[in-house]
C-alpha cells in the first residue's frame, strides 16, 4: 500500500496579534526512505561536536529553551547543518502565506486556507491521487488548519485523511523539517518587506546571501 505523509508546521497564530500566519506542508512518501540521509546527519553533528538536540527554529533563532546556554556560533552551526539534511531529503514540500490584518475575522481565513490547500490538490491531482492513504501529522491542534485539511483532501481525492501522531524518530525529523521550512518562507517574507531586524541577519548573512543559499536551496523541494 502507497502511502503519503503530510507533516504540517505554522508560524503566527489565528488571532490578529501575528502579522503574518504561514501554513508549511511538507510531503514524503513512505517508500522513500530517509534513514540514511539522517543518519549522515548525526555523524556530522557528531564530528563537529554538536549537540544532536530536537531541532526547533525559535528558540534556535532567539537562543531560549535547549538553546538557551549555546552560543551563536554554535546555534549558528545546528542551522547549517539541518539546512543541509533538508537538502538531501526526498521531500517536497507547499506553503501559503497569509497577512493576517486582511482577514476580517478567522472565518475568512479559513476560508481562504481551504481553498488554497484545495487548488494545490488540484494542480497536483496525479501526485496525490497515486497515493493509497494520506496521513496528516499534525500536533499543534489548531482547528481552521485541521479542518481545511481535512476537508480539502476528502474532497478533492474523495479519501479520508488519516490524522497520525508522531511516534517513530523518522516521523520527528519531518516535522522538524517543515517547522525549518515554514521559518525559510517567513523569513523571505520579512525580508521582502523589510521587516527583518537583525536577527535573521545574523543566521542567515543579510539578505542577499539569505536568497542565494538558503531560500534557493529549500525553494528547490517546492511543490509546484
Amino acid at each position: 500500500m502507497s502511502e503519503l505523509s503530510i507533516f504540517v508546521d505554522e508560524s503566527g497564530d489565528k488571532t490578529r496579534h501575528a502579522q503574518y500566519f504561514i501554513l508549511t506542508l511538507v510531503l514524503h512518501d513512505q517508500n522513500d526512505p530517509i534513514a540514511k540521509d539522517v543518519s549522515i546527519h548525526e555523524k556530522t553533528l557528531s564530528d563537529a561536536d554538536i549537540p544532536n538536540v530536537p531541532f526547533h527554529s525559535e528558540p534556535l533563532l532567539n537562543g531560549h529553551g535547549d538553546y538557551e546556554s549555546m552560543s551563536l556560533e554554535r546555534r549558528k552551526k545546528i542551522l547549517t547543518a539541518f539546512g543541509s539534511l533538508v537538502r538531501f531529503l526526498p521531500v517536497k514540500y507547499k506553503s501559503f502565506v497569509y497577512k493576517r490584518a486582511r482577514f476580517e475575522n478567522i472565518e475568512k481565513l479559513a476560508i481562504r486556507m481551504q481553498r488554497d490547500i484545495s487548488s494545490m490538490l488540484s494542480d497536483n491531482l496525479a501526485f496525490f491521487q497515486s497515493f493509497d492513504q494520506v496521513k496528516i501529522y499534525y500536533d499543534n491542534g489548531q482547528d481552521i488548519v485541521k479542518q481545511a485539511l481535512h476537508k480539502s483532501i476528502e474532497r478533492a481525492l474523495s479519501k479520508e485523511a488519516v490524522v497520525k501522531k508522531r511516534t517513530t524518530m523518522t516521523d520527528y525529523r519531518l516535522a522538524q523539517v517543515a517547522d525549518y521550512l515554514c521559518t525559510i518562507e517567513l523569513a523571505a517574507v520579512k525580508y521582502a518587506a523589510k521587516e527583518d531586524g537583525n536577527t535573521y541577519d545574523k543566521f542567515f548573512g543579510g539578505v542577499g546571501a539569505f536568497k542565494r543559499n538558503w531560500l534557493k536551496q529549500a525553494r528547490r523541494k517546492m511543490l509546484h
